[in-house]
């Protein structure tokens, strides 16, 4: 069977208490995991400072030539696993088979994790505005004719990882041209790409002390945080509010992305439907930046009919059918729990699924190891009901009605925008929101990305800090 040890700065180490991965389905044991403990990850990060000393032997162009490098041997070769090696379609697989994402998804993650290693160096020029990594690297330099310093907050990121969906891992690729080391707590069940991402790393020449890679619980996640001067988290509303106010730590958290229809556009939301499907339904749902929510001034009732005529149909396939849309729920009672949130909720007046006839054995599918929630879509005739602020892991969308002039104020804080308008005062009210963070003007899907814009704040500014510097000639 797979072993996947912990890697204490890039050395395997297989500890006593092992847990095991398995089939979402079937249930057959897919790998065992060496789980790492709280006192482990403290004494290991004593040594935190190594894995920036390492990296800084390699000049930041050396670094992003390794990752560019990465990019081939991620995608297309067998990389070290256990005893043995795991190739491009073994990696699908396996991922599919302890996450339930259909296996395509998988690749499509894959090749987007592809892009973002390729196109590195352009990514960190955005994210750094054209500052010369050289800079970054010395601690100060002349740029047009102005001294520049910045200090790094710390020597190494650690990350507190999920298991919800690959894409997310896109955050943590451009770290080592910075000269930061990785400190990784992988999700229970997508453990897969954090460790073949490392292998890559390292086969390209990354040094092995640069990064570190925890499996285990949730105590082992806040050791990374508490012992990390910088770190990321992923989670719910109540992680957001548990951390919302560390400076030390970046939160990742739900997205209630949405899509806004102008009072110029709301009449032609017919020619948007596609976009709409799409935004709700790509990588089933499962990304912060699919769409929870499309606000309306009118026309909520037939917005939300013909959504329901589009999405309502779509059922679980088996993971390896190409057509499959819908990923499994593999942790006991989470789709049950959701549906009866949703159930719940619907008891306000005026609120309605719109999908419910589409659903003729109901909106939750069990079988005897996992669940699945078919696409669900609820109209709410006004912003002041509950459901109009809800958001889950699966194609969930609520069509809410909602006058224009009262939209920026109601819909709460919002990961992506897309706004259908050509209105430009309305336009200019959306540039000035501060609860949007991502904002598209025209019909761009909520989950298309830009690679080298910011995601959630910008992880150069997270990691470096600018400061006065002056040194005499």
């Amino acid at each position: 069977m797979i072993h996947f040890p912990v890697l204490r700065w890039g050395e395997p180490y297989q500890s006593l208490e092992v847990d095991k991965v398995v089939h979402f389905d079937t249930g057959e044991p897919v790998a065992e995991v060496s789980q790492a403990n709280p006192g482990i990850v403290q004494r290991d990060l004593r040594k935190a400072e190594r894995a920036r000393d390492v990296l800084r032997e390699f000049s930041p162009a050396d670094l992003i030539g390794m990752v560019k490098k990465a990019a081939e041997l991620f995608s297309s070769a067998d990389l070290p696993l256990g005893d043995g090696t795991q190739s491009p379609d073994d990696f699908v697989r396996q991922q599919s088979a302890t996450t339930g994402l259909p296996e395509h998804m998988c690749r499509m993650n894959m090749e987007k994790l592809r892009y973002v290693l390729d196109h590195v160096d352009d990514i960190l020029i955005s994210l750094t505005r054209r500052l010369d990594p050289g800079i970054l690297a010395r601690g100060y330099g002349e740029e047009d004719g102005v001294m520049r310093s910045y200090q790094a907050t710390t020597s190494v990121l650690g990350m507190v990882l999920p298991s919800n969906s690959p894409g997310v891992h896109s955050l943590w690729l451009p770290i080592i041209p910075l000269q930061v080391g990785l400190v990784l707590k992988p999700g229970p069940q997508e453990l897969w790409t954090p460790w073949r991402m490392t292998q890559a790393f390292f086969e390209v020449g990354v040094p092995r002390e640069a990064i570190a890679l925890y499996p285990g619980l949730g105590e082992v996640g806040a050791a990374v945080l508490n012992n990390c001067p910088r770190s990321l988290i992923f989670g719910g509303t109540a992680t957001v509010e548990q951390y919302a106010a560390n400076p030390a730590v970046q939160v990742h958290g739900p997205g209630f992305s949405k899509i806004l229809l102008g009072d110029d556009e709301a009449d032609n939301w017919e020619q948007h439907l596609d976009l709409m499907v799409d935004s709700v339904l790509i990588n089933s749902g499962r990304s912060c930046i699919n769409c929870s929510g499309i606000w309306t001034p009118r026309h909520g009732k037939a917005i939300a009919e013909a959504l329901a005529e589009r999405l309502g149909p779509v059922a679980p396939l088996p993971p390896d059918d190409p057509d499959a849309l819908l990923a499994a729920f593999t942790v006991p009672g989470q789709a049950p729990a959701i549906s009866g949130d949703i159930d719940a909720a619907l008891n306000e007046a005026g609120v309605e699924e719109i999908t419910a006839s589409h659903h003729a054995d109901g909106r939750l599918v069990s079988r005897e190891r996992c669940d699945y929630l078919r696409p669900t879509v609820v109209y709410c005739p006004s912003p002041d009901v509950a459901m109009a602020k809800k958001e889950y892991m699966f194609p969930f969308v609520t069509v809410v009605e909602c006058e224009q002039k009262n939209m920026i104020g109601s819909i709460g804080s919002t990961l992506v925008a897309t706004a259908l308008t050509n209105d430009p005062s309305f336009e200019q009210a959306l540039l000035d929101a501060r609860n949007i963070d991502r904002l598209n003007v025209g019909p761009i899907p909520t989950i298309k990305l830009n690679w080298l814009q910011p995601h959630e704040g910008n992880i150069v500014d997270f990691l470096f800090r600018p400061r006065a510097f002056q040194k005499a000639s």
